[in-house]
C-alpha cells in the first residue's frame, strides 16, 4: 500500500523508548514528523538525529512531535538517547511490520552487496492524522530545516 498525500496515515504501535507502547493515533490533535533511519550510531543516522534534537523546540513552538524509527532494539535506542541526549521518542520496529506499511523497507546496495534495510524517509501528519508531506531517500544535509520550513509555512500549527 502505497502512503498518499491527502491521506490519513495508517494506525500503528511500536515499543517507544519510554518503554510504553505508543500508537500514532495518540498524537491527533498535534502534528507528528515521523521519520525512518537505517540504524542507531551510524554516522548518517547520528547527524540526523542530533539535528531533530537541536531544533526540537523549534518543532514543538509549531506544536509538533518527532518520532524516529528503525529496526533497532530498544536497548539499541536507549544507548543512542543518551549518548547524544536525544529528547524525542525512538520507536523499535524490529520486525519492520511499520516500515512495510510506509513503503520504507526497501532492497539496497552497498559496496556489491544487496540487503533489504529502510529508505531514509519522513512524513509529515498533521493534526487530523493526514499525511501531508514526504521526502524519500532523505539526504541528512539540511533535512531538519527543510522539514521545520515546510511545517511553519504550510502546515495549520
Amino acid at each position: 500500500m502505497a502512503i498518499e498525500i491527502g491521506q490519513v496515515a495508517p494506525d500503528f504501535t511500536l515499543e517507544a523508548s519510554s518503554g510504553e507502547q505508543v500508537s500514532l493515533s495518540q498524537f491527533r490533535g498535534k502534528n507528528v514528523v515521523l521519520y525512518f533511519y537505517p540504524k542507531d550510531m551510524t554516522p548518517g543516522c547520528t547527524t540526523q538525529a542530533c539535528d531533530f534534537r537541536d531544533r526540537v523546540e523549534s518543532f514543538e513552538s509549531l506544536d509538533t512531535v518527532i518520532l524516529g524509527v528503525s529496526p533497532d532494539p530498544l536497548a539499541r535506542h536507549e544507548k543512542f538517547i543518551e549518548k547524544y541526549d536525544l529528547p524525542f521518542l525512538l520507536l523499535a520496529d524490529e520486525d519492520h511490520a511499520v516500515a512495510e506499511l510506509f513503503d520504507v523497507w526497501k532492497l539496497k546496495k552497498n559496496f556489491g552487496k544487496e540487503y533489504m534495510g529502510i529508505e531514509r524517509s519522513t512524513f509529515v501528519i498533521d493534526k487530523e492524522g493526514k499525511v501531508v508531506k514526504e521526502w524519500r531517500k532523505v539526504r541528512v544535509k539540511d533535512h531538519v530545516e527543510e522539514a521545520l520550513t515546510f511545517i511553519k509555512e504550510e502546515v495549520e500549527v
